[in-house]
């Protein structure tokens, strides 16, 4: 059975979790993934290991065995920008199609104080579950880099 665990700013993972659940994120995001330091980063930033808003993780196990993440941040404001972003959510390659991401996404909006903004590239699988979970997109985004990485 799937065991559904909540990590924030009171209930923190241990450094070796939260090096498992950076590793994770990093092995199974694919193309959809960022740098290691950058996952970390935004986990940091959800636990409040960082100065920040705050969030909280999700990690999915079965038998002790990662199968499934989530990262929530929250972004400090309300109405016109989202309280949450969805950062990251991945399940283990050999896991998917049995329901975890569902399972991950359904707690996320439960645990989530107000409403969650997240990016989804338009061919990503994960889009149609975004949908039936009720997300919508009602606006282009546009981003300017003014650095490059």
């Amino acid at each position: 059975m799937v065991q559904i665990n909540v990590w924030d700013g009171y209930n923190r993972p241990s450094a070796a979790q939260k090096q498992e659940i950076c590793n994770f994120l990093f092995e199974n995001l694919d193309q959809y993934g960022d740098p290691p330091q950058h996952i970390m980063s935004a986990i940091e930033y959800a636990i409040k290991e960082k100065a920040s808003f705050g969030g909280f993780l999700l990690t999915a196990t079965e038998d002790e065995q990662l199968l499934g993440a989530v990262v929530i941040n929250a972004t400090g404001m309300s109405g016109y920008i989202p309280e949450n972003i969805l950062v990251y959510i991945a399940t283990h390659k050999q896991a998917r199609g049995k329901g975890i991401g569902k399972q991950l996404m359904e707690k996320a909006i439960i645990h989530a104080t107000g409403d969650i903004a997240l990016h989804v590239e338009a061919n990503n699988p994960a889009k149609k579950l975004y949908e039936k979970l009720g997300f919508k997109n009602p606006y282009l985004e546009m981003r300017l880099k003014k650095h490059s990485a």
